[in-house]
């Protein structure tokens, strides 16, 4: 798929089903929204995103897969009533027992005992778009974004949800012969040294100062779209996303500076393991390590060339992928 192409056909989650499964950008299922089925191998079956808190691990997926461990990725058990078969393609914990995930037809799930129970608190089939992240800043406050410009907010755990216009505070002030402005994709959300930072398409990335009231585009030297953001000390910050590329400020993003990666395949997740080592995986089985706090990454793809959406510490320094072959332990080199 050409760029332009893909900046307005997919988001974040959605390019990579796309890629990974050739399905179409949204698909609501014209049957009543049910559990998700108990599946033997749901563990191996399509995962989005995995949340670490502590030693809990809670995984996302197809068919409204969730898979939880308590012991840092040891083992697995899948979450046995999921009240949706929606994909679910994101997902975070707040602690060891608060957590959210979503997914497609809007759907926002709710857990307040460590995964093993879910209530869905939000859905909207007849929107027609999935939701592709969701960050909490406290016990009360949390965002939820998604394709097209999709922005939702909650003030009460998670309970309810208000749908917000996602505005470009940066954006020259409309005139009446201008253009309707684009309903770019939201694609990852987070929080660093005091700001929150969303990764969208067409090389958007967003800086808000005030805890998501108001938004403002930064410069980003590229129109490709982004999916990942990867906090690092103090105002530094790593951006990736198609075609290989990674981007990194230090200064809370006014500037960047490409970082060269080895790799045309989409990025698409990162983790911070400790001080000096991150890692990013992506499309094609990529992996990409950094033992200098982000300063250069060495590629160490997988030989299964398995696409890879995202990414944990697991136990005893080694990593927890998931992805294309569900969830897998990966040691690095």
């Amino acid at each position: 798929m050409a760029c332009g192409e893909a900046l307005r056909h997919g988001g974040a989650r959605r390019a990579l089903l796309a890629s990974l499964l050739a399905l179409p950008l949204l698909a609501a299922p014209a049957a009543p929204v049910e559990e998700s089925w108990v599946a033997p191998l749901a563990s191996k079956t399509l995962l989005l995103d995995i949340a670490a808190f502590g030693d809990k691990r809670i995984a996302v997926g197809s068919r409204g897969h969730i898979l939880v461990s308590g012991d840092a990725g040891a083992t697995w058990t899948q979450s046995p009533h999921v009240p949706t078969r929606a994909l679910l393609t994101a997902v975070t914990l707040l602690d060891a027992e608060h957590g959210w995930a979503v997914g497609h037809d809007e759907v926002i799930l709710r857990t307040t005992d460590g995964g093993a129970t879910w209530s869905r608190v939000h859905e909207s089939i007849e929107a027609e778009r999935p939701l592709l992240d969701v960050w909490f800043g406290d016990a009360q406050h949390g965002i939820a974004i998604g394709a097209y410009s999709a922005y939702y907010t909650t003030a009460d755990g998670g309970v309810t949800w208000a749908a917000r216009p996602f505005v470009d505070a940066a954006a020259p002030p409309a005139t009446a012969d201008a253009e309707p402005p684009i309903d770019y994709h939201l694609n990852r959300i987070v929080a660093a040294a005091g700001h929150l930072y969303i990764a969208a398409e067409a090389g958007h990335i967003y800086r808000s100062d005030d805890q998501g009231e108001t938004w403002r585009s930064l410069p980003l030297p590229y129109d490709g779209s982004m999916y990942g953001l990867l906090p690092l000390d103090g105002e530094s910050l790593l951006a990736f996303g198609l075609r290989g590329h990674l981007f990194r400020t230090d200064d809370a993003g006014q500037t960047w500076v490409q970082v060269p990666t080895g790799t045309a395949a989409m990025l698409t997740s990162g983790v911070r393991l400790d001080a000096r080592t991150l890692v990013i995986v992506g499309l094609s089985g990529v992996v990409l390590v950094s033992r200098d706090a982000g300063g250069s990454f060495t590629l160490q793809q997988r030989a299964d060339r398995k696409g890879l959406s995202g990414v944990a510490p697991g136990r005893d320094g080694r990593l927890i992928v998931v992805g294309e072959g569900g969830i897998e332990t990966v040691t690095l080199q």
